[in-house]
């Protein structure tokens, strides 16, 4: 509740007292105010939509299109624009697709989210971590590892659906949505925002499922769509029925499920495919395993990914076994990469400019993967980054300058790099 407006602790307390009701009258809680708000709380830095405004422009006339916009909402005359869609990178080669509404509809969007998420904040279970205030990934990797090493739950399914943000059902979409929200104005919104054209390469697309990634709506659909389709079923149907112990934990569109024994984990893996079949979803065949922490080197997989570090049983300093972990090597490559596209952008720059910004960097590289148990995981990309630079900085102008002993005095002595440092896990913090 630390944070909340008293609009949203009164909706939280409808929501509380009314546990298996659907809420009506919410729009009412939108009000000027409201939008003004969520206009100043706007990445200021996001890029323009179809009208080509950014935050700026748009804040030089909104004293007088806020009030505007409030009476179309409610009026029903509010037409969602098109979404200017982009791709950004995804891995080494990879790219996805990013949706980008204007800055009034992202105005219009977040006011809407803060009036429903208190409703289902009442409903998510404390095992979902993603895109909720208070959570984080951080939290949900502590959360697995005391799952898997204090219960032994050392069976693992690491699931990968296939496309989830662009297969979500509309249909089945609008039927969870009325198990809690009935309002008229704001349903019709909602399904104002789904039908909404997508726009790329001049090319308008018509969008037939799915939550565009950008809207800032997008996160809280997605996660009211699989709390349905994934949390309630496995914590409320499947845990019920199963021999040992077992857990769950989600961020997004990322889940893990632990089992204390495998006939309960071979039982699982038939029906999970045929329960997200079910709901539209299919999970991908080569990418959802059935894996045993115990396995010997070599007779299967015994590790996995989630939440860009791979996880594997080790020992503790008594002897126990314990779940552990270190920044994947896929995240590791994909870092190096930017980092390395970075230098040969910004290299011609003087180093009292260029040492800073790199420190940023690494700082925030160690503030998501500086963790417990992945000191070597962020001391090599520490001592892969130092060669890059030096790499880097002979190229300037064409002359080896750069010795090891003057590089060492530079970035030790002189504009001394930020080194490795590890941080608690239950420490609250984001990649960039």
């Amino acid at each position: 509740m630390k944070g909340m407006s008293t609009e949203e602790l009164q909706i939280a307390e409808r929501a509380r007292k009314h546990k298996q009701e659907a809420l009506t009258n919410l729009h009412q809680f939108i009000d000027e105010k409201l939008l003004q708000d969520s206009y100043r709380s706007l990445n200021k830095k996001s890029g323009p939509g179809v009208d080509g405004k950014d935050w700026y422009t748009y804040g030089l006339e909104s004293q007088t299109r806020i009030p505007e916009l409030l009476v179309e909402f409610k009026s029903g005359k509010y037409k969602a624009p098109n979404i200017r869609r982009v791709y950004i990178p995804k891995g080494k080669t990879g790219k996805r697709p990013l949706g980008i509404p204007t800055i009034e509809d992202k105005v219009l969007q977040e006011s809407v989210r803060r009036i429903l998420t208190p409703i289902y904040e009442e409903d998510f279970k404390s095992f979902s971590y993603g895109f909720r205030r208070g959570y984080s990934t951080h939290q949900a990797i502590e959360y697995m590892f005391k799952e898997v090493s204090f219960k032994g739950l050392h069976y693992i399914i690491d699931a990968d659906i296939k496309n989830y943000f662009g297969s979500i059902d509309h249909g089945l979409l609008r039927e969870f949505l009325d198990r809690r929200v009935k309002d008229g104005v704001i349903r019709k919104m909602i399904d104002k925002w789904l039908k909404a054209d997508i726009l790329e390469d001049k090319q308008l697309r018509y969008p037939k499922g799915g939550t565009p990634q950008g809207g800032l709506i997008s996160p809280l659909l997605s996660n009211i769509y699989l709390h349905y389709v994934l949390d309630e079923w496995f914590s409320g149907q499947i845990q019920p029925l199963l021999t040992g112990r077992s857990f769950i934990v989600r961020y997004a569109d990322d889940f893990v499920l632990g089992l204390e024994n495998a006939s309960d984990a071979e039982r699982v893996m038939q029906v999970l495919p045929k329960r997200f079949e079910k709901y539209k979803l299919e999970l991908h065949p080569d990418k959802t395993k059935l894996i045993n922490l115990n396995s010997k080197r070599g007779e299967s997989n015994r590790s996995f990914d989630f939440l860009g570090f791979t996880h594997y049983l080790g020992k503790s300093r008594k002897g126990y076994a314990i779940l552990k972990r270190k920044t994947s090597s896929k995240k590791l490559t994909v870092a190096l990469d930017k980092f390395r596209d970075w230098i040969k952008q910004n290299r011609h720059r003087k180093l009292k400019e260029l040492i800073p910004e790199l420190n940023a960097k690494l700082r925030g590289h160690y503030n998501y993967y500086g963790i417990t148990f992945n000191s070597r995981g962020v001391n090599s990309y520490f001592e892969s980054v130092k060669r890059i630079l030096h790499k880097w900085l002979n190229r300037r102008g064409g002359k080896s300058v750069w010795n090891w002993d003057r590089f060492n005095k530079l970035i030790k002595v002189w504009m001394p790099l930020f080194k490795p440092k590890i941080y608690h896990s239950y420490q609250i913090a984001k990649p960039i």
